[in-house]
Formats: structure tokens, sequence, C-alpha cells
């Protein structure tokens, strides 16, 4: 079975072995259903898809109840309806959602389970769909990958696209391989979900895999009406790295798929998680239409995770180290940072970019560093130095401590002012991580 996790686009590709849930509704229907019918169909969606029928029930007769009393009656524009509705049913489950399209064709959505009573048989499954050109133009989810100063590789995703394991030439895994690959020689990698929102348990599983022992016991089980099924993806990473440090940066926007990563990797006690807890959305499942241009998105399964025997729905996924959501980033390249150097003391590099991180040095009063040194003009630019030598770009230099200034941008590169015994600026030194030392003399 490969469930996509994704609230965010309110999508699901489910298994081949599911029913075609189909209820198109005639232009009647979209004009004349009240707001209690189409509660109430919203809940008999529910009462027949939602993957623990005891708590199908109690919910749809909510929706019923809540109807009933008139809790909608009011609601005389649809998307308002939908948007009520969703409040009314989300806190019983952060994937439910009710959309209104009244221009979209009549909605499809495979479901987990055998199909309702008095249906019309299942259709033979549809071939598997390629990558939508959204999918690829936003190079599935992956947004950036970068080395930070230090050698830590640093891996932006915004989204879990899905991995057809069967072809060897996946464009998603390919994306994902090129990542993986690009930071492989780094010594520490940090993950950046804060922005995503979920996607496909294909790529969650491949991705964790490249971190952890194939076939290790560590991954989501989801039990639906049908069955269980693992999250661990068809084929494993063939190259895990199993001892670089791994730190994930999360957020309350980090939901579903974007949140069974970090789940999974931190039971398997294989990386740090930092940040804000994340959304809370665990239970996957996919949009079955409910009539007059209605469709509400119906979990149709439940992970439970071997190592805690639970998930994450509600709670979202607690940070190992909680940090507000915009300070996450720097947080863990600290971490990363602490951890390199106290593996190997030697590591100039790595110390030079901690100084340079974690500086709270005032820039104080820096006019006495202005002037003329030869070729190079140094003049102050707000609270740092900036460095000119002819029609070049300006090199910006933020203080450390003293007379010692970083490079913006690039700490393996350092300027030192020296100064004389009246305590005038006279020279400056630039200091490179594997290369010599030159001096520039003040002309004026």
């Amino acid at each position: 079975m490969r469930v996509l996790i994704c609230a965010a686009a309110l999508l699901a590709a489910m298994p081949a072995s599911a029913a075609l849930a189909q209820a198109p509704a005639s232009a009647a229907e979209r004009a004349t259903a009240t707001p209690r019918e189409t509660a109430a169909a919203v809940a008999g969606r529910i009462r027949e898809f939602y993957f623990d029928p005891a708590a199908a029930e109690r919910i749809a007769a909510d929706l019923e109840a809540a109807a009933a009393a008139g809790a909608f009656d009011e609601l005389t524009d649809n998307r308002d309806l939908a948007a009520a509705l969703t409040s009314r049913l989300k806190p019983q489950d952060a994937h439910f959602a009710v959309v209104y399209d009244p221009d979209a064709p009549p909605p499809r959505a495979r479901v987990i389970g055998p199909a309702p009573a008095g249906s019309a048989p299942a259709p033979a499954p549809e071939p598997r769909r390629g990558p939508s050109p959204g999918e690829v133009r936003n190079h599935f989810g992956f947004r950036k990958v970068e080395i930070l100063p230090g050698n830590i590789g640093y891996i932006d995703l915004r989204q879990f696209s899905d991995i057809d394991f069967e072809n060897p030439n996946d464009p998603a895994r390919r994306a994902a391989d090129a990542a993986l690959t690009f930071v492989a020689d780094t010594d520490a990698v940090i993950f950046d979900l804060r922005d995503n929102g979920g996607g496909a348990p294909s790529m969650v599983g491949y991705l964790t895999s490249a971190f952890t022992p194939a076939d290790a016991p560590i991954y989501n089980i989801f039990h639906s009406r049908e069955g269980t099924e693992s999250e661990a993806p068809a084929v494993f990473h063939p190259s895990p790295r199993l001892d670089v440090p791994v730190y994930v940066l999360i957020s309350g926007r980090t939901g579903s798929a974007g949140e069974a990563f970090p789940y999974t990797l931190q039971g398997a006690k294989r990386a740090t998680i930092v940040g804000e807890a994340s959304g809370g959305a665990a239970n996957p499942g996919g949009m079955v239409p409910a009539g007059g241009g209605f469709a509400v998105f119906v979990s149709m399964g439940s992970p439970k995770n071997p190592a805690t025997g639970r998930n994450w729905e509600g709670t979202g996924v607690l940070p190992d180290v909680a940090t507000p959501w915009d300070q996450a980033l720097v947080r863990a390249q600290t971490l990363a940072l602490q951890a390199i150097v106290s593996a190997d003391p030697q590591r100039q590099d790595a110390a030079w970019a901690l100084e340079a991180l974690g500086s709270t040095t005032q820039p104080g009063d820096l006019s006495a560093y202005a002037g003329t040194y030869g070729e190079l003009v140094v003049s102050v630019s707000g609270d740092k130095l900036s460095l000119v030598r002819g029609r070049r770009p300006p090199v910006m230099l933020q203080r450390l401590d003293g007379d010692v200034f970083t490079t913006v941008g690039d700490p393996s590169r350092r300027i030192r002012f020296s100064r004389d015994h009246a305590g005038q600026v006279t020279a400056f030194e630039t200091q490179s991580l594997g290369g010599p030392s030159t001096r520039a003399r003040r002309t004026g």
C-alpha cells in the first residue's frame, strides 16, 4: 500500500486494491442542497470510510446533531459552509477538511476498504500516473540543498513526493538521490521541514533508510479497515550513513508526512529534532466526494510507531531541543558545529564557524577602522564594516571580539586590525584557513 499523506494538497493516492468511490452531483443537486443536507452527506462519507468505525460513528453523529440544531443554517455561501464544517471536524482529526469547488468535475478518490454495500463493482485500477508538472517544477519538494560553514549539509524539503520503486528512473527518487549525494561528504546533515505540509510515505521511508540500517524495525505501521502496511520503503537506500549527526527542523506548519520523518528518526534515536511542536496530523487518507461540489478529506488509516507504540496525532512531534521556529536553523547549526569540534578539536574551520555563529559582541563605535589601506577602503555600514577593493563588490565584516572581525557569510576568513602604542589603527591582517595571511598598512 502506498498512501499519500498530504493535508496541504488534500490529495491521496491510495492502494490499487481499493474501491473507487464516486458521488457525482447533478446541476440540480449543486443548486438545491441545504447546509443540513450537505452536513449529512459529509457525515455519511465519514461513517463509510473513516479508519476507526466506532470513532466514525461518533464523529458523524456529532456532525449530524450539530446540523440538526441549526449550526450551519445561516451559511448561504458554500465556501463558508465548507470552512465551518472543517472547523467542526478538525479537532477530531487534524486531517479533516471540507472543500467546495462548484466547477470541479465529479471527483474520484481511491479509498481503503471494501466498496460500500450496494455500490457498483470497482473498476479496474487506473495505471500509475507520472509526476505532475507542478511536482517537476518544484523539484519534488527539494527547495534548496547547500553546504553550510563547517561542512554541514542542509536540505530544505517542502514536500515528500511519491516514489515509484518499480521504475528505476523514477524522477522523485532521482531528486532524493541527487540531494543525498550532494551532502554525502558532510560532517552533519540538517533537514529543514519547517514549511513541509506532508506528502508520500514512500519518500519518508526512503530518506529514513539513508540514515538507518536496512530493514531496521523502526517504520510506522499503518492500520486501516483493510489491514496493516509498513512505511518501510520497497527499496532501501544503498549506502546509508549510520554515524553522521542528523538534525531535523520542525514548526507548527510541519504536518502529516512532514511529521512522520522526524518522528521515525526520533523514535530510532537517529536524529535530533529542533524547533517547535509540529501540527499533529498523523492519520493518512484521501478526498471523498460528498455531492453538490463538496468533498471531505477522510483519514483512512492510522500509524503506530514500533518504538513509541503510538503516533503524533494531536500532540505533534515534540522537539528534542525546543527553539522558536525562526531560530531553529541557527540552533541546529550550533549543535552540529559543537559536535564536529568535540569529535575533532583540530577542526579550525568548524571552530571559526561556531565562533562566528555564536558571536554576541556588540559592534560599538567602528569609526576608528574607517580609512584607506593601500588599494582597500574600509568604511562603516550600519553595525558592520565594508571592505572594498576597486570595482569589486564590498566584503562585509562583523565584529567577533575586540579588533577581530569575521567575513559575513564566510567565517573561513578573518580580519585582525593592529594598533600602535597610542591606540590608533595602523593596519589589518587578513587570515584565511589553509592559506598565508596578508597585511595591509593604513595609508589614509
